[in-house]
């Protein structure tokens, strides 16, 4: 939410264009021009429009929290689910209504104008300006059907995309890293928190949750708000100590949190400022374009129908090819060059998740757009050329981050309950972990290879091959995390050597990527995943398709990028006293058993910065054999994403250190720590 002093110029040189295109709107709702289905489609469209042109401005302050909610209310019925099989937004119901050669192409131009809410809402004329222009012209072509073809349609929307590059990409480059850009969003921040009139102002889905996490929090004493703002800033300022980066040299730290959590926000801006940081604060991206699937990044509220989402995650193969990722790649690194004075300046994110959905199964639908091999490649090789770009204005070993959740109301009954255990759960002795750890560590650091096989029925049984150190009395391959950056305490980690590492890894249901996987079961040879697939469907070819796509995000095999143990049985016995493990978070959940990790290492782009670990060990196993390729061809060593894996505690049968000379020691048998020295993480089971 820019500043109208800093939208003035903008707004005023395309005023003009604007108003033409609301009155040409105005008459598209009336008029008979195209036949049916599409006059429908059209006239749909043209009304949702002009409701939008109604919230241009709207300023929370004026309005009363019933007449908002109905806002709000109206903003996004379409979108859930009761309503969302007969909405134009629904590729399927697009499908059945348009044909199937218009239907999934109306549908994702529906979807992108539905990003009009944001722009008026925020005064943004440039791009509101510019989607009701692409509304028109695709109007336009179907008033003379006898001559209009898919491929005229399909070519309106690639140019659209193509012309546009320039002014959309830059804005949301500096939406990410110009703290005067999102102003506004710190003056939500500073209003009277307990008038929910605030949660609107955001312009976001709010449900029940948003309001129920304020009303909590607002009944929270300061001192409890203060102690989980701490928590969360001083992991972020212990992440720079331990990477002996110079926090001091920085100016702005990215705040991410979940509307409803403004309390806790407002109390961590104040002790960011202590450590000379200023907030950076965004909402997610609304266009296609600066979109990465169905994830989403900033500023978030409960989705009100996360099947809509999934249906959209490859709407770019609309417009997607070799010409438009040059295009589009040439724009991102000129943005990037117009922020440089704040990504020079850049300390990097802190962010606050929340947990707590029912873990989201998606429909496959044929009606969706999907990528092409070429347009997957193409997405592949944009990530790969883009992350390189974003690195050089912002190097990762220049900056740190902190991340930790909260629950939301959503995970049931026992909310408040369940909120402040998993503040306890974020706040463990971190001294007691650091010396159990150790002791994990200096046996991890003997073996040639670690096995972890499964019990029941999880497959697991895969062996995994350690790196060989030079100096192991002043060396380590194991990080010994204690719930600086990653919150909360509990687990060490390793980047594996891939030659050797072997086996099957196997989960009954895991929650990925905002996602679930049912029974993922991944083959892996020489540390590099062979073949993979699920249960989610009865097809085996959109098991295949659903894992590839969300999980190896397109690439053809990724690497096991991370070994880890993790300790946190105190968490582990948390979720299963609640029933809300496939209700956690990665954060949370990999600190609850092993994980494995596929994609780059935890230290892609910063593996020359020298760690040690609290007993003045260096950490050593930073590189396998994909990312040492960076010395010779960068494209080859990274693959840009980096996904946890865990196995649940009670689905562990074994996990074994084999040393050079054959002896194995068991580390974890049955679900349970038998390694001397670390049996005091079995006492949360017993209680």
């Amino acid at each position: 939410m820019k500043s109208q002093e800093l939208f003035r110029d903008e707004n005023g040189a395309v005023q003009e264009r604007m108003d033409l295109a609301w009155n040409r709107i105005y008459d598209i709702q009336n008029e008979k021009n195209t036949s049916e289905p599409y006059r429908e489609y059209f006239r749909t469209t043209a009304v949702s429009l002009l409701r939008t042109k109604q919230q241009i401005g709207l300023d929370v302050q004026s309005e009363t929290l019933e007449t908002l909610q109905e806002i709000n209310r109206e903003n996004y019925a379409e979108l859930m689910p009761e309503q969302y099989e007969t909405s134009y937004a629904n590729p399927e119901y697009a499908v059945a209504r348009l044909g199937k050669e218009y239907g999934a192409i109306l549908s994702f131009l529906y979807t992108e104008l539905r990003g009009c809410i944001r722009y008026a809402r925020e005064c943004r004329f440039m791009e509101l300006t510019c989607f009701l222009e692409l509304f028109i012209e695709i109007y336009n072509l179907f008033e003379e059907e006898s001559d209009l073809t898919v491929s005229h349609v399909k070519k309106a929307i690639y140019y659209f995309y193509y012309d546009n590059c320039d002014i959309l990409v830059p804005i949301r480059i500096r939406e990410q890293y110009d703290p005067e850009w999102n102003a506004s969003l710190e003056q939500i921040l500073q209003a009277d928190l307990e008038d929910l009139r605030y949660l609107y102002a955001y312009g976001l889905y709010i449900s029940e949750s948003e309001l129920r996490t304020a009303e909590f929090l607002n009944r929270l004493p300061q001192e409890e708000i203060d102690a989980m703002a701490f928590t969360y800033t001083d992991g972020f300022r212990e992440g720079f100590e331990i990477a002996n980066i110079d926090l001091s040299k920085k100016k702005y730290v990215n705040i991410q949190y979940s509307v409803g959590q403004e309390r806790i926000v407002r109390a961590a801006i104040s002790q960011f400022r202590v450590l000379g940081l200023k907030p950076i604060l965004y909402l997610p991206a609304v266009s296609r374009i600066n979109q990465k699937q169905n994830r989403k990044q900033g500023i978030l509220s409960t989705s009100p129908n996360r099947q809509f989402e999934y249906d959209h995650r490859l709407d770019e193969g609309i417009y997607l090819d070799r010409a438009f990722m040059e295009r589009k790649l040439e724009v991102l690194a000129q943005s990037y060059e117009s922020v440089k004075e704040y990504t020079d300046l850049f300390a990097g994110p802190a962010v606050m998740e929340t947990f707590g959905e029912t873990p989201f199964a998606p429909v496959a639908k044929r009606a969706c757009i999907s990528l092409s091999k070429k347009q997957q490649a193409c997405s592949v090789e944009y990530t790969t050329q883009a992350s390189k770009i974003a690195n050089r204005f912002i190097r990762r070993d220049e900056y740190s981050f902190t991340i930790i959740a909260y629950p939301s109301p959503e995970i049931g009954e026992d909310f408040e309950e369940i909120f402040r255990e998993t503040v306890k759960v974020n706040t463990l002795d971190k001294k007691r972990y650091r010396v159990i750890q150790e002791v994990l560590i200096e046996e991890l650091n003997q073996a040639k290879s670690v096995k972890v096989k499964g019990i029941g029925a999880n497959r697991t049984d895969i062996e995994v091959m350690m790196n060989e150190m030079e100096h192991p009395e002043r060396e380590t391959n194991f990080e010994n995390c204690l719930a600086d950056v990653n919150i909360p305490v509990g687990e060490v980690f390793t980047s594996p050597k891939l030659t050797g590492t072997e086996g099957v890894l196997n989960v009954s249901e895991v929650f990925l990527n905002d996602l679930k996987f049912v029974d993922l079961e991944l083959h892996v040879k020489d540390g590099m995943i062979a073949s993979y697939t699920c249960k989610n469907f009865e097809s085996e070819e959109e098991n295949i398709r659903f894992v590839r796509e969300n999980l190896l995000q397109n690439h053809p095999t990724l690497p096991i990028g991370e070994f880890a143990i993790g300790t946190n049985t105190t968490a582990y016995v948390m979720a299963n006293r609640y029933q809300i493990v496939y209700k956690l978070p990665i954060l949370i959940v990999e600190k609850m058993g092993p994980h494995f990790a596929v994609g780059d290492t935890c230290y892609s782009y910063s593996e020359e910065n020298r760690l040690f670990n609290p007993d003045g060990k260096e950490i050593v196993a930073k590189d396998n054999e994909c990312s040492i390729l960076r010395t010779q061809d960068e494209t080859k060593a990274y693959f840009h994403c980096h996904t946890d894996i865990t196995i649940p505690y009670d689905e562990i049968g074994s996990i074994v250190s084999v040393h050079a000379d054959g002896m194995e020691v068991e580390i974890m048998k049955n679900g349970r720590f038998v390694l001397a020295g670390t049996e005091e993480l079995n006492e949360p089971f017993d209680h």
